[in-house]
């Protein structure tokens, strides 16, 4: 993508590239009226009128759905704008190391990232509160300033209640390794994804792996629907023992079993941080058939939550295998392989895969 022509972006004042995706160009900035600088994310449109449209009303709807917010752990979002057919918006500089960065020097000390993800969990709680889901909670949208706080970025493809781009039934959005199971069947997402993903996101903090793994997409996919990660403490015996029961719940298959408000979670990670056991007591949950038996279970699931069932998990019926594939393949995470002969190789049995699952999905409707 090749700069933009021009040294304004309104009263914004560009000073110096600070990154650049497949979307989008980001510039440290200074606000003329203001006199302060901010980073500006710049997107040219593209010339296609229907792809114009849809990038249009995505990029305006992550303004909208970061602009709504205003927490100490979520970016914020100051100005909107167009110059040219170059669409941008100003939001604040964060100074400091992406959470996928740190990650990648080692394992982090267990008080620090269990902090981490307990302000993560506060700032998508207040989110969660004005109707947006995030849908995209993977360490490289985690920005750590001085240390240890904790911002959450990029809600590009964040959902929120009054959506100028309606996301089809059956296509996946995100990041595959975090992508929760209801994400990953293509089905309709609510705060509980962002819930799951962050769960995902800790246990690798927390133990140096992946909580669903495999090499090849195609297990990726399958751990995510049918597995249970093994017990965090297994594989990193300083984290406390308690911590084992808070992934457990926020990993649930099924939704209903999972914390029902990112808040909750928070407080029980703090609760793991400070060494003190959360009032409520953890029992058993009646087995009513998610994909993949709970081994640990939560103690605050309401009884009248609605059971999911083995089929559940079946791509949705509006499922579209080649593009939720596709972009899946886009965006896989930062430093994997983005291609290649061996992913190539498995999009089309994949393809195949999920048209018979869909067939089934809709036999057993």
């Amino acid at each position: 993508m090749n700069p933009p022509p021009f040294t304004h972006f309104g009263r914004y004042r560009l000073l110096e590239e600070l990154g650049r995706g497949a979307m989008g160009i980001v510039y440290l900035a200074e606000d003329e009226s203001l006199q302060r600088q901010v980073a500006v994310k710049a997107m040219l449109l593209p010339a296609d009128s229907a792809d114009r449209a849809e990038h249009e009303g995505r990029f305006r709807q992550e303004a909208k759905a970061a602009g709504g917010l205003s927490h100490p752990n979520v970016i914020t979002i100051y100005d909107l704008g167009r110059e040219g057919d170059w669409l941008y918006i100003a939001m604040e500089v964060l100074r400091g190391t992406e959470l996928r960065t740190l990650m990648s020097a080692g394992l982090l000390p267990p008080p620090l990232a269990l902090d981490i993800a307990a302000q993560v969990a506060e700032g998508l709680a207040a989110a969660h509160a004005r109707g947006v889901v995030h849908r995209d909670i993977k360490p490289s949208n985690i920005m750590v300033l001085d240390g240890r706080h904790a911002k959450i970025m990029d809600f590009g493809v964040a959902r929120v209640q009054a959506s100028e781009v309606r996301t089809r039934s059956g296509v996946m959005l995100g990041s595959p390794k975090y992508m929760s199971p209801e994400q990953v069947a293509g089905h309709a997402v609510d705060p509980r994804s962002d819930i799951f993903s962050l769960g995902s996101m800790l246990y690798e903090m927390v133990t140096g792996q992946p909580a669903f793994g495999g090499a090849e997409l195609a297990n990726l996919l399958y751990d995510i629907l049918h597995t249970t990660a093994t017990p965090a403490t297994r594989l990193n015996p300083a984290l406390p023992p308690l911590l084992d029961l808070v992934l457990a719940r926020a990993m649930q298959k099924n939704p209903a079993a999972r914390y029902q408000d990112a808040r909750e979670m928070a407080r029980d990670l703090e609760a793991c941080r400070t060494g003190v056991v959360p009032p409520a007591p953890v029992q058993p949950l009646a087995t009513t058939g998610g994909v993949g038996e709970a081994t640990i279970l939560s103690a605050t699931v309401r009884s009248d939550a609605p059971a999911v069932s083995q089929a559940s998990w079946l791509p949705a019926r509006e499922f579209d295998s080649r593009e939720a594939i596709q972009g899946l393949l886009e965006a896989t995470e930062a430093g994997q392989p983005p291609g290649g002969a061996w992913l190539q190789a498995l999009v089309w049995p994949l393809v195949y895969v999920a048209a018979l699952a869909g067939a089934v999905a809709i036999a057993l409707a």
